[in-house]
């Protein structure tokens, strides 16, 4: 059976998913190249962004006139200027009004932009996925790959929408605040400032430990999680071994190391505020002392001393916000490498330039010195020679690891042969494309494997145009019609996730029956019977000698008792073919397989 491995024949493609196993890793602040691949997908919403960009200006520049407009408002009222606190509370009135309509903008349109950026990428993502081989998924978890496509895309999304926004926003406040306090007094604006430096470092030297500590405090309870999750889905053999103690023991240990990440983190975020509020404050005192003489002495207007205290309050927010993104930034950046770095991996099955399309075949299917391996240098097939005449069915032996699926594999073209040739009416299988290959090949896995929906979904995606009565006539022959009629909702029947709601046997023969819907020349089962029970057998076995006739049949034996009629039995042993014949032949040999097929006849469990 696969065990993971590389790319047969050549060196392994490098897993565009192990570089990405922990979460943490962080990417550079700017990645130049990463930034123009994402050109690609932020051109598709340049409209949205442009008007979304248009409100955060427009709301940021509202912001920072707002404290002058009050500054002016609290002039006119100490020079009893009614005329002119109307005019000015207006305006303020008119401020806050571009303030809304922009925030609006901003918030609609960056969403849009958001939701169109999440949606090309996905839909690229999972097209790209469905053209991968089976040596990708072999060497890569489906957790992982769930997780670029779910986590890294949104964090991405929100690099582009609200990372790189508020960077830009933040650094625009800050600058237009210095500018603003310079042109309304120069010296008091560098006294306001005077704590800005300090605050600053205070905030880098604070993000490099909080990064660690937040990183610690993730990992902290991800290990929780784990240990949680394996414990609860190996309840039954922590029972059975009456080892509870030695189970709460270690999820007391995890759950204590994750206690103490978190109250570190929670140590230096309580840190933070107190030493930014204090710098803060250190501003307020120099600007109400130095200021409040200034307005004493009549050299400032009490207003403007009013908006300098405004415009140092909203100093701490921007580099506290600049200081804390430039993680989120990094590991949104690691993201979009992971994204892109999936999006490169390159199909290790193709179709060539000069590929045709498989003409509708009578089922010859000629292998000729095959060799295979999925990890390079470890081959688990040997030379196989072998040759099945249009219309035969041919059975293939052997224990476990012996190679027997991968010669299924090989035929549909799920990897590619090492060595040799596996020709198919004398088209070598990898000279075709490989959607005329497999329209001609009925496969039917091991794992049986149904999709959420109805019985007649199922049966139908053999065939999408596929009518009613040809699915009921295809279910007929799979043998499945009698248990599908019985049913309260029939063939509208919802099977729920992964066929949860039928046994091993009926998934087995509803995939049957979906492999006879596209009336193939080739059946292929996979180790079809080995999960099923014996009812379920016999009728797969009464089923095969019905809708095989006419159809090159390729069994794959996990019980020897389902190919004794077989026309001939293959028997592999460690990759390569022990053995070849009919059962009598086999039996008559006294070798390998009469010693297998003997050994199951005493374990009838088994058999």
């Amino acid at each position: 059976m696969i065990s993971g491995g590389g790319q047969p024949g050549g060196q392994p493609l490098r897993s565009a998913i192990d570089a990405g196993d922990n979460d943490e890793i962080l990417g550079k602040v700017y990645d130049s190249h990463m930034i123009t691949r994402l050109l690609e997908y932020l051109s598709r919403v340049k409209k949205h962004l442009a008007l979304g960009s248009t409100g955060v200006v427009i709301r940021t520049a509202a912001n920072l006139v707002t404290p002058l407009i009050v500054a002016l408002a609290i002039n006119r009222i100490v020079d009893r200027d009614v005329d002119g606190l109307t005019t000015a509370s207006l305006l303020y009135l008119g401020v806050l009004l571009v303030i809304w309509g922009a925030q609006y903008l901003e918030t609609l349109y960056l969403s849009y932009a958001g939701q169109g950026i999440l949606f090309h990428l996905r839909t690229r993502m999972f097209s790209h996925l469905q053209d991968l081989s089976m040596g990708f998924f072999d060497r890569n978890k489906v957790g992982k790959v769930m997780s670029r496509v779910q986590n890294d895309v949104d964090q991405l999304q929100t690099l582009v929408t609200s990372d790189f926004i508020n960077v830009a926003v933040n650094a625009i406040t800050l600058i237009g605040i210095a500018v603003i306090m310079i042109v309304i007094d120069w010296r008091l604006a560098l006294l306001s400032l005077s704590t800005l430096p300090l605050l600053i470092i205070v905030m880098i030297v604070w993000q490099a430990y909080a990064r660690r500590a937040f990183v610690q405090a993730r990992k902290a309870i991800a290990s929780l999680n784990d240990n949680l999750q394996e414990s609860i889905s190996g309840v039954r053999v922590t029972q059975s071994l009456s080892r509870e103690k030695e189970n709460v023991k270690r999820f007391d240990a995890v759950n204590k190391a994750n206690l103490d990440a978190n109250k570190k983190a929670a140590r230096l975020q309580g840190s933070i505020m107190p030493i930014t509020q204090m710098l803060t404050d250190a501003s307020y005192v120099i600007v109400l002392v130095y200021g409040g003489f200034q307005v004493l002495d009549g050299r400032l207007a009490v207003g403007f001393l009013l908006a300098f205290l405004l415009y140092i309050q909203r100093l701490a927010g921007p580099v506290q916000q600049l200081a804390t993104m430039y993680t989120e930034i990094q590991r949104a950046m690691a993201s979009g490498v992971r994204i892109f770095e999936l999006l490169d991996v390159v199909p290790e099955i193709k179709d060539r330039l000069d590929a045709v399309a498989l003409p509708r075949v009578k089922g010859e299917i000629i292998f000729r010195k095959v060799s295979f391996s999925y990890v390079p240098d470890t081959e688990v097939l040997h030379s196989i020679d072998f040759q099945i005449k249009p219309g035969k069915t041919m059975a293939i032996a052997g224990r476990t690891g012996a190679g027997k699926s991968s010669i299924a594999n090989l035929v549909t073209r799920f990897y590619e042969v090492s060595a040799g040739e596996i020709l198919i009416d004398g088209y070598n299988v990898n000279s075709v494309t490989q959607s005329s290959l497999r329209q001609q090949i009925g496969f039917v896995p091991q794992d049986p494997f149904l999709f959420s929906g109805t019985i007649e979904d199922n049966i139908r995606d053999g065939r999408l145009d596929a009518s009613h009565e040809a699915i009921v006539a295809a279910a007929h022959a799979a043998g499945v019609h009698d248990f599908i009629a019985h049913l309260e909702n029939g063939y509208s029947t919802l099977v729920g996730e992964r066929g949860v709601n039928l046994s091993a046997g009926q998934r087995q023969l509803v995939c049957l029956a979906r492999a006879v819907l596209v009336d193939p020349p080739i059946l292929i089962l996979d180790e079809a019977t080995s999960n099923v029970d014996t009812n379920s057998e016999r009728i797969i076995q009464e089923s095969l000698r019905h809708i095989g006739k006419g159809r090159t049949c390729i069994i794959v034996a996990h019980r020897l008792s389902t190919v004794t009629d077989a026309d001939s039995i293959v028997v592999l042993d460690h990759g390569r073919i022990a053995e070849q014949g009919t059962h009598q032949e086999l039996m008559a040999k006294q070798g390998l397989y009469s010693q297998m097929f003997e050994t199951l006849r005493q374990s009838p469990e088994k058999n």
